[in-house]
């Protein structure tokens, strides 16, 4: 499989090809469809796993190679909704240690999904917009 783009710019994971047509897969809807190979252009450089995970929402993506796990997610989750949060109050109100949670919120840091902040003159974390936008349409 390979990455292709048709002549208006959207890209496709090529599945079949033959001499006069082929068969594309639409990553956001997934449908397939049979294409003219003079409508169709390689795209170098582009895994075609990569295309296919371009069919859902890149906060979402961001979110999915992020978290490890549920533990993980769920604290995601609490910064969403609870907002900015001191260190001690995420130590004190779930089941991690302070490296556990360090190398969470390390990740999400990272990631772009939370960032430090002050609350009540402590040092805290808080869910960026992406964080929000992912978790939004996680929910939905």
């Amino acid at each position: 499989m390979r990455t292709v783009r048709d002549d208006a710019g959207n890209r496709f994971v090529l599945v079949k090809q033959s001499s006069e047509s082929s068969r594309v897969r639409d990553p956001e809807t997934g449908e397939e469809r049979y294409v003219d190979n003079s409508e169709l252009s390689l795209v170098e450089g582009e895994s075609p796993l990569v295309t296919a995970a371009a069919g859902v929402p890149a906060s979402v993506r961001r979110v999915l190679t992020a978290v490890p796990n549920e533990r993980a997610l769920g604290l995601l989750f609490e910064l969403v909704d609870r907002g900015p949060v001191p260190v001690v109050d995420l130590l004190g109100a779930y089941d991690l240690c302070e490296s556990d949670l360090h190398g969470l919120l390390t990740e999400f840091r990272a990631a772009g999904l939370v960032e430090e902040t002050t609350v009540f003159g402590e040092r805290g974390y808080g869910a960026t917009d992406l964080a929000r936008d992912a978790v939004d349409e996680l929910r939905a």
